[in-house]
């Protein structure tokens, strides 16, 4: 056993003795979704960090920069928008205190968007999941030198991430990712020198990469390049803006104060991080591209662990191998935690049962983790393309929720009428476009877009015709259904 698997392998049972230890504290409800809203800022900021930081940053994204170079950061850049943009609203989404993202679409819109806005989101955290397994598998098997099978690996990621998960939901997830986003900001800040240094610079870089790599949109960005690039940027920058686990993390925190505190150092810490990952994936592909052959699926996501191995020294390596495993970890927990709340919020305890005990509703939720982390492992098992499904998934989530879930919080002027229409069309659209995708001829598909044109412009534009329209050609919202939100001051 190698001295990286030894020492992973020792920190994931540190973590599960862990979070046996911290479930004790899980009493209610309260406890296992929001962490009894008792979360300071200083845990807030890492917790928040290991939410969006996952495999789409480590593999997918590192993929990417592999073959597309330093306009892969368009990826990134929306996510980082979203986060300055959602620091003026994050005070009042702690105000409002609730669970999930259906109980503000329900007090706007009424039951039937909390109903559909659940659909759409366990559609995409569902894919999310299946990809952080996948992309554990495949770590594991690059860290072993392929001693461990990526599908053997895949179930190893599937157990540890729906055990923690079950075992304490929130106040698991919170801190679990404290350390684990120490790790990840710590490794990157001591990696990047060694790998470019490794590199021979900028210099030996720029000679080693054809120019692409270093311009701002790069042509392997598919058939329309700047459609693609700014398609990720929107694609990621809905998904931030209303992703639910960052919401849990709002209503679990502490104060408002806490919760907008928080949002600051968050925005600093993963721009940081996303911006080094893809800062290393390109060094290192320049040193190490005689080893990835790009033609095979997923290789150019091994490039950070390659360097991991092979740029670092060995406690760097292993620490930036630990963080690679770590943002599995959180990223699966925070959103397989996500959909089992809103199973058991927006559909459960809204539509089912709405006197159910307390405690039975904890250990139900429990039940629903391991349900729905299971459905993720199989449909991980048939995942071909983590880049692919994340895509899909940002697109899906950012266009059927994001744009209703902001208006409401942000737009007087958006009425029940409106945020429905938007958050049906959206899903609509998304599924409608990728199912066509699977379908059309590869000729009509270039890089996964029916007819070169990637989804998140049609979708977005239904989503938002649907929200403006619907709104405009309906009656206003009284005062009383806006107060809530509007408070006079």
């Amino acid at each position: 056993m190698s001295i990286y698997v030894a020492i992973i392998l020792a920190y994931l049972l540190v973590l599960t003795g862990f979070n046996f230890y911290r479930a004790r504290k899980v009493k209610s409800q309260d406890d296992f979704q929001v962490a009894g809203r008792s979360l300071k800022w200083q845990v807030m900021v890492f917790t928040l960090i290991c939410t969006w930081i996952g495999s789409g940053t480590f593999i997918s994204g590192a993929e990417f920069a592999s073959k597309a170079g330093f306009s892969a950061l368009w990826l990134a850049a929306g996510a980082w928008v979203g986060i300055i943009l959602i620091y003026f609203l994050a005070a009042k989404i702690h105000t409002f205190g609730q669970y999930t993202v259906g109980d503000v679409l329900e007090v706007r819109y009424g039951p039937a968007a909390r109903l559909f806005g659940a659909v759409a989101l366990i559609l995409s955290f569902i894919s999310i999941v299946s990809y952080q397994f996948v992309a554990g598998g495949f770590i594991l098997n690059v860290i072993t030198d392929g001693k461990i099978s990526e599908a053997t690996g895949t179930l190893i990621a599937a157990v540890f991430v729906i055990l923690f998960t079950a075992v304490g939901g929130m106040v698991a997830i919170a801190y679990t990712d404290l350390p684990n986003g120490i790790i990840i900001v710590l490794a990157c800040l001591l990696a990047v020198p060694f790998v470019i240094g490794a590199a021979g610079g900028l210099g030996a870089a720029k000679e080693a990469l054809d120019p692409g790599y270093f311009a701002v949109v790069n042509n392997e960005f598919g058939a329309h390049p700047w459609l693609k690039a700014i398609g990720y940027f929107l694609s990621t920058l809905f998904l931030l803006m209303g992703v639910q686990s960052m919401y849990q993390k709002f209503y679990s925190a502490k104060s408002a104060r806490d919760a907008k505190k928080a949002v600051a150092w968050w925005t600093i810490g993963t721009i940081f991080v996303e911006t080094v990952v893809v800062v290393i994936a390109v060094f290192a592909f320049s040193k190490l591209q005689g080893q990835i052959d790009l033609s095979v699926p997923k290789a150019g996501g091994k490039v950070v662990l390659m360097a991991a191995k092979q740029l670092v020294p060995v406690p760097v390596g292993v620490l930036l191998l630990g963080a690679a495993c770590a943002v599995v970890i959180s990223t699966g927990m925070n959103y397989l935690l996500s959909p089992s709340t809103t199973l058991m919020r927006d559909i459960y305890q809204r539509f089912l049962k709405k006197d159910a005990d307390p405690k039975k509703m904890v250990a139900l939720q429990k039940v629903l983790v391991v349900a729905v982390g299971v459905l993720a492992f199989l449909l991980a098992t048939q995942l071909k393309s983590v880049l692919e499904m994340s895509f899909f998934a940002y697109t899906i989530y950012g266009v059927a929720i994001t744009p209703a879930l902001i208006a409401a919080l942000a737009w007087k002027r958006a009425t029940k009428a409106g945020g429905l229409a938007s958050i049906l069309a959206g899903t609509a659209v998304s599924v409608f476009l990728f199912v066509l995708s699977k379908v059309l001829p590869a000729s009509q598909v270039p890089d996964g877009d029916p007819w070169g044109i990637p989804l998140i412009y049609p979708a977005l534009a239904a989503s938002l015709i649907a929200l403006i329209a619907g709104s405009l050609l309906s009656p206003k919202p009284k005062a009383e259904e806006l107060e809530k939100f509007f408070p006079k001051k």
